[in-house]
């Protein structure tokens, strides 16, 4: 039953994701950060493509994935259409990933350290869903107020 559940939210917000980027009006302001803002909606999308293929992709699905953490932040000015096709392919990633997990599977403990001690990969994917759902409201927030 989590297993489902994760794949609803994680597919819901990765929809999410797609819409808020596809919303922008002006591309260029995917790529804007203004006084306190530091990050842009296209870091922030690149940062959870990223998170999301290195620990359900690459650990769960075994895709190979590689992940440049720092060049999740300092890439700039990637086109609208290429961020949404990143985030396609992390959609079909994640699916294919938790078609594989059985409910036996969430209760073991997740393959790597990621906070500095031991957790089930269940508590994990949950973490990994909040953590995307936290970001899309920034960037949510991030396009209404300076997409203009």
């Amino acid at each position: 039953m989590l297993i489902e559940t994760l794949k609803t939210l994680l597919n819901r917000d990765l929809n999410k994701l797609k819409f808020e980027i596809e919303s922008y009006e002006f591309e260029k302001q995917i790529w804007a950060v203004e006084n306190d803002i530091s990050n842009s909606a296209g870091n922030l999308c690149l940062h959870l493509v990223g998170n999301l293929n290195t620990y359900i992709g690459a650990e769960i699905g075994k895709t190979g994935y590689i992940r440049d953490r720092p060049l999740e932040f300092s890439l700039k000015d990637i086109s609208k259409s290429e961020l949404i096709q990143k985030i396609e392919n992390t959609i079909a990633v994640v699916n294919n990933a938790l078609d594989k997990l059985t409910e036996g599977d969430l209760n073991s403990i997740y393959p790597q350290i990621v906070f500095e001690k031991e957790m089930t990969t269940g508590f994990f994917l949950v973490h990994l869903s909040t953590h995307l759902a936290y970001h899309l409201g920034q960037i949510n927030y991030h396009r209404r107020l300076l997409d203009r």
